[in-house]
């Protein structure tokens, strides 16, 4: 459960982590890098995609500034997950609420 959210910082499961993340039903992976750091290409959701979500969350900065192409948007509708975005802290809130019935992952960009 993410506990909390401000600029540059979040709080899952009483850790508390700095850097850009994905949260996975069974795992965090620290560090979530993207080719271009205010883009969200495909190679930036590959490695999310293999685990099968029903959903992907993806938390677009602060102030919403990571964009998702177009190319990413389709490729996640050809393999059947379902794409929210929103800026992180609402993200934050939609992964929660969507984690209750849904096996969800959150990719979030945490500054900008």
């Amino acid at each position: 459960m993410i506990e909390s959210y401000d600029f540059g910082s979040v709080m899952v499961d009483g850790t508390k982590f700095e850097r850009d993340l994905i949260i996975f039903p069974d795992r965090i992976d620290r560090g979530w890098r993207r080719k271009e750091g205010h883009e969200l290409g495909v190679g930036g959701v590959r490695g999310i995609v293999g685990t099968k979500p029903e959903v992907l969350v993806v938390g677009t900065g602060y102030s919403g500034m990571m964009r998702i192409l177009p190319e990413t948007e389709e490729y996640l509708a050809s393999v059947g997950i379902e794409l929210v975005t929103a800026k992180t802290k609402e993200a934050c809130k939609m992964y929660n609420d969507l984690s209750k019935s849904k096996r969800v992952v959150a990719a979030l960009h945490l500054t900008c």
